[in-house]
């Protein structure tokens, strides 16, 4: 199989990156499932990557139903390193104004109904999760962002991305809840990704692309699809700007990453006790530690 070092995941509005050539579809089977699309793997700054749309290329999937396991786990059989997350993002704060680009370093979790570790039947792992975002990857995602001066964008380094469940918007309550906290977005996708990402050794970091003031905001109506989905199309270029620039950074200096030995002590239960077919299952995160 194709290997690959640097991974992109769109997510709504972002279902294909136009500056990739030399193409190719692959589809994937992993121990939990297909992805939601076939990967794209293509030569992006002159570095193969590998690319997969979210929600599948027609937007088909809810956040609930995104096969996160897949996702992941799949791009780990590509021997992806380096994973970057464009998603689309309401804002919590004032400041933080629709088409701006946030690269958070936090997460709070509010989702119900998603299955978010690799781990159980027979195997149990707790991730050190303080910092859910690998900073090294953070800065240089946000480096790419600064030097490319990009018109009618600000950049924001660091916030807190609160993830809801969906796939309704929140409400005014809710919005105002998230307020409070101090958190600066609110999305339905990320968490889950980074969880997976750091139980796969992956060093993962969000690009959060706003495109509204989710419900709170006093002169902004409440946020609708149609107000999300124009803000996402004059988003996609800018995004597609920042991660092309961003893996020519990744391709010329691949930074250190703890999320890339995060399984060294997180394993509790004993390998030779751990089922055979669990051990299969896992192998691809397991064999470097037999």
């Amino acid at each position: 199989m194709t290997k690959v070092q640097i991974g992109i995941i769109g997510g709504s509005g972002l279902y294909k990156m136009d500056a990739l050539k030399d193409v190719e579809e692959l589809q994937v089977t992993t121990p939990f499932g297909l992805p939601s699309d076939a990967l794209i793997l293509g030569t992006l700054s002159g570095t193969r990557v590998a690319f997969l749309p979210r929600h599948g290329r027609h937007h088909t999937l809810l956040p609930s139903e995104l096969p996160f396991r897949a996702n992941i786990y799949a791009m780990k059989q590509l021997g992806v390193e380096y994973l970057i997350s464009a998603s689309a993002v309401g804002s919590l704060k004032q400041e933080v104004k629709p088409l701006d680009m946030v690269v958070p370093d936090q997460f709070i979790d509010r989702t119900k109904n998603r299955i978010s570790t690799f781990f159980g039947e027979g195997i149990v792992a707790h991730v050190a999760f303080g910092e859910p975002i690998c900073q090294n990857l953070a800065a240089t995602l946000a480096d790419a962002i600064a030097a490319l001066h990009l018109p009618d964008v600000t950049l924001h380094r660091g916030g807190t991305y609160v993830c809801i469940e969906g796939p309704a918007f929140s409400t005014k309550a809710e919005s105002n809840l998230y307020r409070s906290w101090g958190a600066t977005t609110v999305g339905m996708t990320n968490l889950p990704e980074a969880k997976l990402a750091r139980e796969a050794e992956i060093a993962y970091a969000t690009l959060a692309l706003v495109t509204d003031y989710d419900c709170w905001h006093p002169e902004h109506d409440s946020v609708t699809v149609e107000m999300v989905v124009s803000n996402l199309q004059r988003n996609a270029a800018n995004a597609q700007k920042v991660i092309q620039e961003t893996v020519r950074r990744l391709s010329e200096n691949p930074p250190p990453s703890a999320a890339h030995s995060a399984l060294k002590h997180a394993i509790l239960t004993p390998l030779e006790k751990v089922p055979l077919s669990t051990k299969k299952k896992l192998a691809l995160l397991l064999d470097k530690y037999s």
